[in-house]
């Protein structure tokens, strides 16, 4: 998977966490939780659906890899090359 099908990937994971948030004007470079209305549980919900639709692993010190859609994409391109 290259770079852009991961942010697909993540949008959609995205829009299935919150259905109510306009993602169209998402920042690649801004926190997530500063740009959307989400919480603790929805952060563990996006690494849970990472694992269940792709198997990627994602120690929990590693979660400050997934702050924003950038550095999002940066920490999984490696661990989905071959996907």
């Amino acid at each position: 998977m290259g770079p852009a099908e991961i942010r697909d990937e993540i949008l959609d994971i995205l829009s299935d966490i919150a259905p109510d948030e306009d993602l169209s004007g998402l920042k690649d470079e801004v926190a997530f939780r500063e740009q959307l209305e989400l919480d603790s549980m929805d952060f563990l919900d996006i690494v849970m659906e990472l694992r269940k639709r792709h198997r990627v692993q994602i120690p929990e010190e590693d979660y400050g890899n997934l702050a924003s859609m950038a550095t999002t994409v940066k920490y999984l391109e490696p661990k989905m090359a071959d996907i």
